[in-house]
């Protein structure tokens, strides 16, 4: 046995800890005064630690990312209330083990006077029919529900239950916030690495919480892999050992996930709002986490029609020629006409008017009695047309100088309609300008 590892063994015996469990597991706060971030729900005086600390838990989701605290929240809840606590996995507790929990509620409350609390983690992961079941019960109070997830609970949890309890944000832990965490750990000589004498500076310190990416749990975990190491070097952590366990970043988005839209809306809202580092950015995450390219093409042609339009014409038209190009080549040299179409979209002149001209139109036709097409634009190519007076006094516009006659266009119902309407940004200036000289038939 190594010095590391016996080290480890009697630290860990002296402070009753299972030497088993990892660093992140040894670590998880036991009190708010170890707590570290989500200061907006378990702050000093704010409600649910309030609530929390009063034994006054009402049913609650927390969402959030993975590591930012929400099994802790709990475990936190199990030791401090006086009420019954019973956990739960959704991944493998069905509607028997729910019924089994409740029944024992009932009987807790019937004969001890006391509450139940029941921990569900990852709830998202319930059908329907489970979490319809939990319904009546959270309803009278025969439990109270602390439900955990990574998935937004709007999405994922039925509205009827999501309208019983009480949804907690947590978010993800900032850099700093993450050095704080593991600080704590190096320095800990009951349940952290403090027995081993092992330092980390400020900046591997900081490459460890931006791989981590708002995860404690990641960042404990690599944090115990570097200390490993270095003990073995006999050195402190050093940069080059933190390249060596690292390898590639871990990705955390999910294509089916709440990250995978959140994701594609920054993309193309970073797209509209003129920003091409921002939107490259994008890109590059849903490149590298496998995001399908044509997914991707499509969203870039959308975007050139409804955020550019004419301001720029040539926006759909460099779109779509990505479209075919993705199609015709491929990942990874897909990326390079990705590339071209997003930073030319991004860089363009932006109008919306075309967009909100077919909505308008589209609203009108199903709503409202927009009238007859107008005889003269009515087709007349056949047999008995001129007799029911279609076609007649149409004015073809080639016929008349500037290629242009004044004629009515809209049917009568809805004459001096105004659909599309262009900006003064891009070539729609200059669309603009011509319509203003080219006004055609308006009501009297």
């Amino acid at each position: 046995m190594d010095l590391f590892t016996s080290a480890a063994l009697n630290a860990e015996k002296n402070a009753g800890i299972d030497s088993q469990k990892p660093l992140a597991v040894r670590m998880r706060p036991q009190a708010f005064d170890e707590f570290v971030g989500q200061e907006d729900s378990v702050g000093k005086g704010r409600f649910l630690r309030v609530m929390i600390e009063n034994d006054r838990i009402p049913s609650l989701i927390l969402f959030g990312p993975p590591g930012t605290g929400k099994t802790t929240l709990a475990r936190m809840i199990a030791v401090m209330t006086k009420s019954n606590f019973k956990q739960l996995n959704a991944v493998a507790a069905g509607i028997a083990d729910i019924r089994k929990v409740v029944d024992e509620a009932h009987e807790q409350r019937k004969f001890y006077q006391k509450r139940t609390i029941v921990f569900i983690d990852e709830i998202h992961r319930f059908n329907k029919s489970q979490q319809d079941v939990l319904l009546p019960y959270v309803e009278d109070g025969r439990i109270i529900l602390i439900g955990a997830t990574t998935e937004n609970p709007y999405f994922e949890v039925n509205h009827a239950l999501l309208s019983r309890v009480r949804v907690v944000r947590l978010h993800s832990l900032s850099d700093k916030q993450m050095i704080i965490v593991l600080q704590k750990a190096l320095c800990d000589k009951k349940r952290g690495l403090g027995e081993y004498g092992i330092g980390c500076a400020e900046p591997e310190l900081t490459t460890i919480a931006q791989a981590a990416a708002g995860d404690a749990r990641v960042a404990l975990n690599l944090l115990e892999q570097a200390a490993m190491l270095a003990h073995t070097a006999h050195s402190n952590i050093t940069a080059e050992i933190l390249s060596d366990i690292m390898g590639e970043k871990l990705q955390t988005y999910d294509k089916k996930g709440d990250n995978h839209y959140d994701t594609v809306s920054a993309f193309i809202k970073s797209m509209r709002g003129s920003d091409p580092d921002a939107a490259i950015h994008y890109l590059a995450r849903m490149i590298v986490a496998g995001e399908d390219v044509n997914f991707i093409a499509r969203r870039i042609a959308i975007c050139a029609a409804e955020d550019v339009g004419n301001a720029d014409p040539m926006a759909l038209v460099v779109a779509m020629a990505a479209v075919q190009a993705v199609q015709f080549i491929g990942l990874p040299e897909a990326r390079i006409p990705l590339a071209q179409a997003v930073t030319y979209i991004a860089s363009a002149p932006k109008s919306n008017a075309a967009y909100l001209s077919i909505d308008s139109a589209l609203q009108d036709v199903r709503t409202r009695d927009c009238g007859a097409i107008p005889l003269h634009l009515k087709d007349a190519h056949y047999k008995g047309a001129e007799k029911l007076g279609h076609g007649i006094d149409y004015k073809y516009p080639h016929d008349f100088n500037d290629h242009f006659i004044k004629q009515q266009y809209l049917p009568t119902k809805i004459m001096g309609k105004k659909y599309y309407d262009p900006t003064s940004n891009g070539h729609e200036k200059i669309i603009k300008q011509y319509l203003a000289t080219h006004q055609n038939f308006l009501p009297k």
